[in-house]
């Protein structure tokens, strides 16, 4: 590398970086493979960078020499002052974030500028943190981000992408594919990592959906009762959401009640979502 930088084991050795379980952590230090990432982001000198769980600056360094701008947020502080160092040798492009990723406005850091995430990670957060991030890019405001590159379990990876019918289709699926265009990039063995984790990974890229959805929370409520029950017809499964009005509701978007909740594609789910309005005040539970 130019930067003049130390190799990363010696910063983690240096620092005491241990990777901790408890914050699901496995770093990625092969920085042919964290140029790859940067390169499947086509991250460039103009993009402002969102990047969550940084550790010890692995893939921030190849993000960095794109020469875009970051943000990192990482919530161990044992990191901090190993990407305080990074920092220097990029001086003015690095910001960071001294938070929990789940707890932090993204919007509010980009200030007004639609950003790229890219990130490996934490596997104990990483679904909670797509769902955030799909979210967002359907609100009431103008769209937080423009690509996404995000680092899975490939089991949640498989998820992510799986068509309907399939043993891995479900209410992640549905989500994923109705507020995005999700693709996989590419898998990474468990030995790319330090400590290497019990699984492969896989590398997920995410491009905004086609049209913004009229009820983000509607889909998730639909999804979470049909699947909620995956096994039973959907007359049964979606009385959790609809109560006794349930086959009627069914009735009126134009699916068989008699149907199970892998069958329906993911535009069926949306005509689902769009019956929601008043269904708070039929359900019964």
């Amino acid at each position: 590398m130019n930067d003049g930088l130390p190799p990363l084991r010696d910063v983690i050795a240096r620092h005491d970086l241990g990777a901790r379980k408890a914050l699901g952590q496995h770093f990625l230090l092969d920085l042919n493979i964290t140029r790859k990432i940067a390169r499947a982001a086509d991250v460039g000198p103009d993009d402002l960078v969102i990047e969550v769980g940084p550790g010890p600056g692995g893939l921030t360094r190849a993000l960095l020499e794109t020469g875009a701008e970051v943000i990192a947020i990482e919530r161990d502080r044992r990191c901090i002052a190993a990407l305080e160092e990074l920092g220097g040798a990029y001086a003015g492009k690095l910001s960071l974030i001294e938070n929990d990723a789940l707890k932090t406005d993204e919007r509010a850091l980009a200030k007004g500028r639609v950003v790229k995430i890219v990130a490996n990670l934490p596997y104990n957060i990483s679904t909670e943190l797509l769902i955030k991030w799909l979210r967002a890019n359907h609100q009431d405001a103008p769209p937080l981000w423009s690509l996404m590159a995000l680092m899975f379990q490939k089991e949640v990876g498989d998820r992510i992408i799986a068509p309907p019918r399939s043993d891995d289709y479900g209410r992640l699926s549905v989500i994923a594919q109705a507020a995005s265009q999700p693709s996989r990039a590419f898998d990474l063995p468990a030995r790319a990592f330090t400590p290497p984790p019990k699984v492969q990974s896989s590398v997920i890229l995410f491009r905004p959906a086609e049209r913004p959805l009229a009820d983000f929370r509607g889909l998730e409520a639909a999804t979470q009762a049909a699947f909620g029950q995956r096994r039973k017809m959907l007359r049964s499964s979606m009385k959790s959401l609809w109560g006794d009005a349930a086959e009627a509701r069914l009735a009126a978007a134009g699916i068989d009640s008699t149907r199970r909740a892998e069958e329906l594609s993911v535009d069926e789910f949306l005509k689902l979502a769009s019956t929601r309005a008043s269904a708070g005040s039929s359900a019964s539970g």
